[in-house]
């Protein structure tokens, strides 16, 4: 069904009454006025082979159709059995129109799908606009088949290695059960409203991480650039640490773990197998330079680590294949979009929940694990008082919740338009804590099982990311019966949970480049070109992590490139633009479009004053209480390494503020009519639920009830069609 919107020197009159007309070959009436939207004679024949067309523009009001000025009522159609309908040759047009495609005629259409209207005035506008039919290789806007592979993909996304190796160390180290509190309260001030933001901002567009932006604002389109900007550093160093678990996974098919014992050829004299000795064997030992079995495998055996950044030293070349592996991976789980992202999750995605699941049971029935339970969850009231405490439960929601990166823009930008994502967001966060807290019981119980085992305090062997993973979990699993499969089984559970956050990433990133350029990605197989280009280079930039200094690099961007206070940075102007300028408001009326309500007031305050308030605060303290980057708290970075780091902070950051100043000197005009014209959203951005429909039947009534009147329907326009 077609509506089309009558404009000046449109043709006013159907093909059937020119049809009826053309068979009575009546002379045209002396002193016969034309009606001012009626096209010359001339243009008939050029028209009359798409009557029957269903997608041929039909009057605004298909019970009513206009007729000549003065006259009564409309003239009735005579069926005409002599004159067969023109014949494509008399129409002068040489090429057959391929069936489906729209005709190109004065007037202006703009087509009903299921009721609904899709803007057509300007094809270009929007990347979700349906092709030409004929255009074979111009592919559409993929969508999730069900809601299970969004909430699978989502889960994937959020549910990673900081759920594992940041969570329950930020736990004991900031108060134990206390530090729950401040958790909880960032966890409803800022993970839910953020989350839900950027999920319901992707769904409501159906645009990727930077077109999203440009619709709702173009002013703040920077906010979008700033966001793949993070994301393009998190998919060259992130996938990093997979190479490395793939690497301990492949040393853990032996009957005997490597890192159990000394002895091995990248051993030093220093090395002591540090099991429970009694103290007549301890004191014939100096252990003031000893080191572990599993430290030097760590240090010597995988990274070979160098002395410092200044020396790279070579490529570890076994690091460099299973990089290669981890990027093969993750290229196959993506390449075809939704249509393969959304089956492999349903892998990736739960795995790690066996493995937690039989890791936790294992570690709980450990000798000593309810000591290393009790040291991670005993309340110090006390810690509340230390900012530090607040600013690691605020970076820590802002890293488990992938915010601020485009990834969840562009998860909830293949749902269906009424897809209730509220509903998702709520459990989904809840779902990301839960994991957390349920993952320290895992890591606890075996840490406090290895503090049991070595008579040593749990303060002594808890760490946290690399640490965790690398050192203290493989060497309590040493301590175990089967050790070897459990250390496979850990391994496996972290591979699964780096990957799906890892392919999501660069999914957001690819989605984010071709809906920038559609017409350019989605023809052929140019899409899955764009994510092999990409997983090449980011392979070979990750190179350099890979060396003998790599590990140097790998902490500069992990504390400068994707740093909370990038993130931060980004939340701030994400809740300005919603919240202010776009309108917590009017976002609200699109989110009861698209879900039939509209959420807690909570979450719109939120918006506008909570989480910009509480982001901007701990903004300031992370620049007032900066310290330099050492590595172990030992080395210090040269000044040229620091000056990198904040480089790639700045790379992102910097995006938002250029952008404004670029698209202010672009644009006519004073400085405050400039502001206006770019706070203002895309005219294709509009309501396609209930809300739209109605507001469309409104426009549509209005044009009817001017045609009753004197027929002039000049002052319809365009804008008008909006919504």
């Amino acid at each position: 069904m077609v509506v089309s919107i009558l404009l000046p020197r449109a043709d006013s009159r159907s093909e059937d009454n020119k049809g009826a007309e053309h068979s009575r070959q009546s002379p045209p009436a002396r002193g016969r006025q034309e009606h001012p939207f009626t096209q010359p004679a001339a243009a008939a024949p050029q028209l009359a082979n798409v009557a029957a067309s269903p997608l041929a523009p039909q009057p605004l009001c298909p019970h009513r159709r206009l007729h000549r000025a003065g006259s009564g009522s409309p003239r009735t159609p005579a069926p005409s059995r002599t004159r067969a309908p023109p014949s494509r040759a008399a129409t002068g047009r040489g090429r057959a129109r391929a069936p489906g495609r729209p005709v190109m005629t004065a007037e202006k259409t703009i087509p009903i799908i299921n009721g609904k209207p899709e803007d057509a005035l300007d094809p270009e506008a929007s990347s979700t606009n349906l092709v030409h039919s004929n255009d074979k290789k111009v592919h559409e806007r993929g969508h999730w088949n069900n809601k299970v592979e969004f909430v699978l993909s989502v889960a994937g996304e959020i549910i990673g290695l900081g759920n594992v190796w940041r969570f329950p160390y930020l736990c004991y180290k900031n108060g134990g059960g206390a530090f729950l509190i401040p958790y909880v309260v960032f966890f409803i001030c800022c993970g839910i409203p953020v989350f839900f933001l950027e999920t319901a901002l992707g769904q409501f567009t159906s645009e990727g991480g930077i077109t999203c932006w440009r619709k709702i604002c173009p002013l703040f389109e920077g906010i979008g650039y700033a966001t793949q900007v993070i994301e393009a550093h998190l998919n060259v160093y992130y996938i990093i640490i997979l190479a490395w678990a793939i690497f301990y996974l492949f040393n853990c098919f032996t009957t005997e773990l490597p890192w159990a014992t000394c002895g091995h050829e990248w051993n030093t004299e220093n090395c002591v197998e540090f099991q429970k000795l009694n103290m007549s064997n301890c004191s014939q030992i100096s252990l003031q330079n000893a080191t572990s079995p599993v430290m030097e495998f760590w240090e010597r055996r995988v990274l070979a680590i160098s002395e410092g950044i200044e020396h790279i030293g070579n490529l570890r070349w076994e690091l460099a294949l299973c990089l290669l592996a981890a990027w093969t991976i993750c290229y196959f789980c993506i390449w075809k979009g939704t249509k393969s992202t959304g089956k492999v999750v349903y892998v990736t995605a739960t795995f790690p929940y066996m493995m937690l699941l039989i890791l936790l049971i294992r570690g709980v029935t450990l000798p000593g694990a309810s000591e290393g339970i009790k040291f991670y969850l005993y309340p110090d009231l006390s810690r509340l008082s230390d900012p530090q405490v607040w600013v690691d439960a605020g970076t820590q929601i802002f890293f488990s919740y992938a915010i601020c990166l485009g990834c969840l823009t562009a998860l909830g930008s293949y749902n269906n338009y009424n897809n209730n994502c509220y509903r998702d967001c709520i459990m989904l966060c809840c779902l990301n804590s839960g994991t957390s807290f349920v993952a320290g019981f895992a890591i606890f119980s075996v840490l406090g099982f290895m503090a049991y085992e070595q008579g040593v305090p749990i303060a002594e062997v808890a760490e946290s990311g690399p640490g965790l993973a690398f050192i203290a979990y493989p060497k309590a699993v040493t301590m175990m019966p089967l050790s070897p499969l459990w250390a496979a089984l850990f391994f496996m559970m972290l591979i699964f949970l780096g990957l799906d956050s890892q392919f999501v990433c660069v999914e957001s990133l690819v989605t984010a480049v071709v809906d920038m350029y559609p017409k350019i990605f989605r023809r052929g197989y140019r899409r899955e070109l764009l994510i092999l280009a990409l997983s090449i280079v980011s392979y070979f930039i990750g190179l350099i992590m890979l060396t003998e200094g790599g590990m140097y690099v790998f902490q500069l961007f992990d504390s400068y490139a994707a740093s909370g206070m990038c993130l931060l940075f980004v939340a701030i102007f994400e809740c300005i633009c919603i919240g202010w300028v776009y309108g917590s408001n009017r976002f609200y009326e699109n989110i009861e479009d698209m879900i039939g309500y509209k959420p807690l007031t909570l979450i719109k305050w939120c918006w506008m004053f909570l989480t910009p308030g509480i982001c901007a605060g701990i903004f300031i303290f992370f620049l007032v209480k900066y310290k330099p980057l050492k590595y172990n708290n030992v080395y210090t970075y040269p000044d040229w390494g620091y000056g990198i780091g904040w480089m790639m902070a700045l790379s992102s950051m910097v995006c938002i503020p250029l952008w404004i100043c670029i698209k202010l000197w672009k644009m006519e005009g004073t400085i405050l009519e400039k502001f206006r014209k770019l706070i203002v959203p895309s005219p294709d951005l509009k309501m396609r639920g209930k809300l739209g429909a109605g507001a469309y039947a409104a426009t549509v009534n209005d044009c009817d009830a001017k045609l009753k009147g004197d027929g002039n329907i000049s002052a319809i326009t365009e804008k008008e069609t909006h919504f």
